[in-house]
């Protein structure tokens, strides 16, 4: 289906996609960067839709999309709002609803919280029923601003062993960070007999991380991943309904900033606590 771009969110996965380092890269080019947006139907209505492989991405004015990976939006649907919010908050949510079996009441520690994703990854944590949520990032004021997102403890990452009996990590650090961390908790931990799943979804710090053998016996340590590839297609369109029916209902903090298309090359390297969206 030929559709009108109304949104599309200028996300780490675009730039990563745009400059081939992406683990999906395929080095095809001509390449038009955009992997997910807001978009408008030959019948009208608005729709989320999210792309499959294809070097024709939502930076454009028009795409080509699968109807059977979109759904339809909710009249009240604010194009913006949905564009920044979905990409960063699925990370954390499809991670809880398909990679584990995550259950209400258990406690999470986020790695990198207070980037754009890790932020939403607090409010999806509690979204979803945990009962205890910690945020770990370097920056001290941006950790304490996470307290009311519903974080209930912030650590900076040199303090991990402050939530060494967490049941789920969720890592978009990797590299060092993850490494030291994850040596610290589990020397802390009480009972190391009891499970500890550590979800690596993002590499912000580093695309290897060297974490040493012993960590991986002397504790009851799950490793997974969980991104395009780990998560059935089929599985990430079942997981979309409800997320859009949360955002759509502002049941999230969304910084999202709108940016004209013809000024992407003013924004594509800005850093910003915003979640920048292109307008065509």
């Amino acid at each position: 289906m030929v559709v009108d771009v109304v949104a599309a969110g200028l996300h780490p996965r675009v730039r990563s996609q745009a400059d081939g380092s992406h683990y999906t890269s395929t080095g095809q080019l001509p390449l038009i960067p955009g992997m997910d947006g807001v978009v408008r139907g030959p019948d009208g209505r608005l729709r989320y839709t999210i792309l499959d492989d294809t070097s024709l991405g939502t930076l454009a004015e028009r795409t080509v999309m699968d109807p059977d990976r979109s759904i339809v939006l909710p009249k009240h649907a604010d194009p913006v709002l949905v564009a920044a919010a979905m990409n960063p908050a699925m990370s954390s949510w499809v991670a809880l609803r398909r990679r584990i079996d995550f259950k209400r009441g258990q406690s999470v520690l986020i790695l990198g919280a207070t980037g754009n994703a890790g932020r939403m990854a607090v409010q999806v944590a509690k979204k979803l029923g945990a009962a205890h949520v910690v945020g770990a990032g370097r920056n001290t004021a941006a950790l304490e601003a996470l307290r009311r997102l519903g974080a209930d403890e912030v650590l900076p990452l040199d303090q991990l062993a402050g939530a060494a009996n967490v049941d789920v990590v969720i890592d978009y650090l990797w590299g060092e960070p993850a490494a030291a961390g994850l040596v610290d908790m589990i020397s802390a931990r009480k009972r190391r007999s009891d499970p500890i799943t550590w979800i690596q979804i993002g590499s912000v710090a580093g695309p290897a991380s060297p974490i040493p053998s012993a960590a991986l016996r002397a504790a009851r340590l799950q490793i997974v991943g969980s991104g395009i590839g780990s998560v059935p297609g089929r599985d990430w369109l079942k997981e979309l309904p409800k997320l859009v029916d949360h955002v759509t209902k502002g049941e999230f903090d969304v910084r999202a900033r709108a940016v004209p298309l013809k000024d992407v090359e003013q924004v594509w390297r800005t850093n910003t606590d915003d979640r920048i969206v292109l307008t065509p």
